[in-house]
């Protein structure tokens, strides 16, 4: 009998605190973690299901790059997009549909991106401007520092500019062995800090070590 009281009393003090704490218990387990925190897209691109992008990479006539920088940046973002933004690869026009749409028209200069999207049956245009990019060897050691700028824009199939888009640079000062390996450092990095505005991005994925990053030059 004893032995049943003091079971019915633990009982007792169990219930007791577990309805006391569970208010506490469903707030520390309905509190999001740093993990679920995410920055909202600025463009909703990720929400746009089954309409055709066109990646238009374009840098200024003075930039010399060396590489085809054009190419790196065009597939870097375009691998960015069906990793992060889940657009599935057929509905990215690729990067030789559009080379070869280039060389064809002695006009492509003039052509507005609203222009060339609608020629290659686009229904989306990301048009990334490269605007800053430098790289060079460090004192003969076979590493590369380096800096790359660039500018984004949307348009849609009517031609309107859907969203001003975001500048971004990215650069490191540490270094990367080889030129190809620097290069593609920096344009993948690149690639990740335009494509993040295009979907709900995790906030702790946001951020990345290369942003903003300065070089021997500046």
């Amino acid at each position: 009998m004893v032995q049943k009281i003091e079971k019915l009393t633990v009982f007792c003090v169990l219930t007791v605190v577990f309805f006391c704490s569970g208010c506490g218990v469903v707030g520390l387990m309905g509190t999001p973690s740093q993990y679920d925190q995410k920055i909202t897209a600025e463009y909703d691109l990720a929400g746009q299901k089954g309409k055709k992008v066109l990646i238009l990479v374009e840098q200024p006539g003075w930039l010399s790059t060396k590489v085809n920088l054009r190419y790196y940046l065009t597939e870097a973002v375009r691998e960015h997009l069906i990793a992060h933004v889940k657009v599935p690869p057929k509905n990215i026009l690729s990067y030789n549909e559009l080379s070869k749409f280039r060389s064809d028209r002695g006009d492509f200069s003039s052509l507005s991106p609203a222009e060339v999207g609608k020629a290659l049956g686009a229904d989306i245009v990301l048009l990334v401007t490269i605007e800053k990019y430098q790289i060079g060897e460090v004192a003969g050691s076979g590493y590369y520092n380096g800096s790359l700028e660039a500018q984004e824009a949307v348009y849609d199939a009517s031609g309107e500019k859907v969203w001003d888009g975001r500048s971004v640079q990215v650069g490191f000062d540490t270094g990367e062995r080889g030129r190809d390996e620097a290069v593609r450092r920096l344009v993948n990095t690149c690639a990740y800090c335009l494509t993040r505005y295009l979907y709900n991005c995790p906030e702790y994925k946001f951020k990345v070590y290369e942003e903003g990053g300065k070089t021997g030059w500046e």
